[in-house]
C-alpha cells in the first residue's frame, strides 16, 4: 500500500540518533545520506530528515506510526532506547486494550514530537 513513511526533523542529527537507537531495537539498520536517514525492512521504507522546502518540522496530532517487534523483549528494548536517546514515553510498555490477539506494544514521541509505537501480536494475519 505504501512506497514509504517520512517525518521531518529539526535536527537531523538528533533525530538520526533516536531512530538509530529505536529501530535498532528491532533489527532494523538506518543508511545515513547527508542529513537524512533510511531504514527499510521486509519490503517496508521508513525516512526522516530536514524538510526539503527549508521550512520547520513539525508532527501530525492524532498520527501513530506503528513498526512490527517480532517479541516482546523487542518492545522493551525499543522503549528504553527511545527513553534514552531523546524521546519521552508516550505508553509504557505492555498489553493493548482492544487490540487484537495477545499483544505487547509501546508508545514513544520522537524529539520533535511525532508519535510512533512497536508492537508486537500473536492475532491471526
Amino acid at each position: 500500500m505504501f512506497t514509504h513513511i517520512m517525518v521531518g526533523a529539526n535536527d537531523p542529527q538528533e533525530s538520526i540518533k533516536f531512530y538509530d537507537a529505536t529501530l535498532g531495537a528491532l533489527g532494523i539498520k538506518g543508511q545515513h545520506v547527508g542529513d537524512r536517514a533510511f531504514y527499510s525492512h521486509n519490503g517496508g521504507h521508513f525516512g526522516v530528515g530536514a524538510p526539503r522546502d527549508g521550512q520547520s518540522a513539525t508532527f501530525g496530532n492524532g498520527g501513530t506510526i506503528g513498526f512490527k517487534a517480532e517479541t516482546k523483549e523487542q518492545v522493551d528494548a525499543f522503549h528504553a532506547a527511545g527513553c534514552a536517546n531523546g524521546g519521552r514515553c508516550e505508553g509504557k510498555p505492555g498489553k493493548r486494550d482492544g487490540a487484537p490477539g495477545d499483544n505487547y506494544g509501546a508508545y514513544l514521541r520522537d524529539p520533535i514530537g511525532n508519535k510512533i509505537c512497536a508492537f508486537w501480536t500473536d492475532a491471526p494475519k
